[in-house]
């Protein structure tokens, strides 16, 4: 007459697994549906062309394709600009709508305020993105408006450090 105990056991060991599993896949379906866009600054629209020596000679709107394939449950868009303004206003359009924003100001790293202010602006965490490492070039782009404001830093690997920050808004 053990049985119907050892059932009830079952039956509740059952039920906290199953719903246990839906709580380990709610939160894995929040992060896998993660809105991300990734902005990019002056210049950043002849990759595959300018210094290929130094950022190499893929172009990033091959790359992001790549992205996509690498991070297919995760809702990617992509947008580049060469004006200061459309940047800030971009930051300011997705940045309580999404839930984060992977940011290669280019030049204006080094000179933008009004791009660190939109940073703290917003609510999406900003991971700021450099494909070459700054630090082994000229003194100038040593200097980040962005970094101090920004979740996160990746600088120097490539277009890789793209993969590497939606890596780290997935953490």
């Amino acid at each position: 007459m053990s049985y119907p105990g050892f059932l009830l056991f079952l039956n509740v060991k059952f039920f906290l697994t199953q719903y246990a599993f839906l709580g380990v896949n709610s939160y894995f379906y929040k992060k896998r549906n993660m809105k991300i866009i990734i902005i990019n600054g002056p210049n950043l629209n002849l990759l595959g062309k300018r210094e290929p020596e130094v950022y190499g000679s893929r172009s990033f709107e091959d790359y992001f394709e790549t992205l996509k394939h690498r991070f297919p449950s995760m809702q990617l868009s992509y947008y580049q600009s060469n004006i200061e303004g459309e940047l800030i206003n971009k930051i300011q359009e997705t940045g309580f709508t999404y839930d984060g924003i992977i940011l290669n100001a280019g030049a204006y790293t080094h000179t933008s305020i009004g791009i660190a202010d939109a940073i703290k602006a917003i609510t999406a965490p900003v991971v700021e993105v450099h494909i070459s490492n700054t630090f082994s070039r000229e003194t100038y782009r040593h200097q980040s408006f962005i970094s101090p404001v920004a979740a996160g830093v990746i600088i120097g690997f490539g277009l890789k450090s793209y993969d590497l920050a939606l890596q780290s808004l997935l953490k």
